[in-house]
């Protein structure tokens, strides 16, 4: 296990060196445990996973055993640093979206041995993660084969119509740095309607998609909405729900489903 907790680069959008935390196995390294990572001719499968608003990166090691997970399923797993974004190119901030859309990817690739290959690339998210999972496979599906989405803010077009009665301050002027003082998403790329629309009217490869939220979370009935139009949009959908709140608890408690899910996705590309 190769665990690099504060790897940074310099970033031309963010202008600045996003700190990203990075996991790669080792032990099953061509069923041999004798064989060091530089001995191998072949590139992890590798999937993204972003961390919610008020979190950062290290969230994930913190909170879960996410590192045993990557060795089960022989998976370079990649944490990037989000801020309160809402991965997105905010209108007053910076550009995380094209950070993590663009740059992160092809950074990732060109410095550690990670496949370039759409079947080996996945993503996965908690709450604000979720959202910008689900956004960053429907806005690339040509780059992402799956995308799990645990409490996301998967209908954000509602949510911030709503936030006066769901949010703090904090949260409040966090996305109105991220949207705009108008928030104005609906119909738009940050809108995840939009972007499951757009994707099957422009018969774009759709990702595998998975949801999976607490029947407690203040975020439930938005999760619920998403859903339901993905059935109207005949889209298949892997969902998933268990009694649970919006917290580190439900999610470590919920990931060995995630990662079940995407073994098989894995396991069989027509799953």
């Amino acid at each position: 296990m190769a665990f690099i907790q504060n790897f940074s680069f310099p970033s031309k959008y963010l202008a600045t060196e996003p700190q990203v935390s990075i996991i790669l196995p080792s032990r099953k390294l061509a069923n041999d445990p004798n064989k060091q990572i530089w001995e191998i001719d072949r590139k992890f499968k590798t999937l993204y996973l972003l961390h919610g608003a008020g979190d950062n990166q290290t969230h994930w090691s913190r909170f879960t055993n996410v590192e045993w997970f990557a060795e089960k399923y022989n998976i370079a797993i990649v944490m990037p640093e989000g801020n309160m974004s809402f991965y997105s190119d905010m209108v007053h901030g910076q550009k995380y979206w094209s950070y993590l859309s663009n740059e992160l990817p092809k950074y990732m690739q060109a410095v550690f041995p990670l496949s370039e290959k759409r079947e080996d690339n996945f993503v996965a998210g908690v709450s604000m993660g979720g959202y910008g999972a689900y956004k960053l496979a429907l806005s690339c599906p040509e780059n992402f084969f799956a995308a799990a989405s645990l409490s996301g803010a998967l209908n954000i077009v509602e949510m911030l119509l709503k936030e006066h009665v769901l949010l703090s301050d904090k949260f409040r002027d966090s996305n109105k740095n991220a949207f705009g003082e108008e928030r104005l998403v609906k119909g738009t790329p940050n809108d995840l309607f939009y972007l499951l629309k757009y994707d099957i009217d422009n018969k774009k490869p759709l990702p595998h998609l998975y949801q999976n939220v607490g029947t407690e979370d203040f975020l439930y009935e938005y999760n619920q909405d998403f859903r339901r139009y993905a059935q109207t949009l005949g889209v298949p959908l892997s969902y998933e729900e268990s009694q649970g709140v919006h917290d580190w608890d439900y999610w470590q408690e919920q990931l060995p489903r995630v990662f079940d899910w995407l073994g098989k996705i894995m396991q069989n590309k027509s799953f």
